[in-house]
């Protein structure tokens, strides 16, 4: 038997990550206006991985607050490009920029995650995997972007690897669930260690 937990989030593809999992949650929306905290964030100099980690910290203390009484997960995942750090695309057009400044180069993408409980942060994790995009044609690009544009427009980078997106690539280091948006392996660990999954 497993003891529920809450997620900061409506994310699909983090729930499926952790139902797949056989970890019971339920899916809270964490409402913080991520780009202002991200500029805010930038204008200190704030490392992405310091962003990634402060992101899902306060989307975890958001829904805490609510008074919710059980453990509350928050995950933010931040795109590191070359000192910057990018943002989901808000356009086709915005997507297919991102992707010509990714072409043949590599990247890293960080996935935060933070556990809170009885309104205070207990565990905390950020998980890095590098990726290198391979020289893809012009043509190609604008035929991905153009099929795959109400999918990849949730997505940093403007790709999903477990979609056509993995055809962008040359080189992929790190564990998938990473680059999907969550520190699932050491999530799980520490969710087993407290008593929260069975051994």
């Amino acid at each position: 038997m497993t003891e529920p937990i809450i997620l900061a989030s409506t994310s699909e593809i983090r729930s499926k990550l952790l139902l797949n999992a056989a970890v019971d949650h339920t899916a809270i929306p964490a409402r913080i206006d991520e780009d202002s905290i991200k500029r805010a964030l930038e204008a200190e100099d704030a490392t992405p991985r310091d962003i990634a980690d402060a992101l899902a910290e306060m989307k975890a203390r958001k829904v805490a607050e609510k008074g919710v009484g059980r453990l509350v997960l928050g995950c933010d995942q931040v795109l590191s490009f070359k000192g910057s750090v990018l943002s989901k695309p808000k356009t086709s057009e915005e997507a297919r920029e991102q992707l010509v400044a990714l072409r043949g180069e590599t990247h890293q993408l960080l996935s935060a995650a933070v556990v809170y409980e009885d309104l205070k942060p207990v565990w905390r994790h950020v998980g890095v995997a590098r990726l290198a995009m391979r020289d893809f044609s012009d043509a190609y690009l604008d035929d991905y972007t153009d099929r795959n544009w109400d999918s990849i427009r949730w997505s940093v980078g403007g790709y999903k690897i477990e979609e056509e997106g993995i055809r962008l690539f040359r080189m992929v280091q790190g564990d998938t669930f990473i680059i999907q948006g969550m520190p699932l392996l050491e999530l799980l660990s520490y969710l087993t260690l407290r008593g929260t999954l069975p051994t």
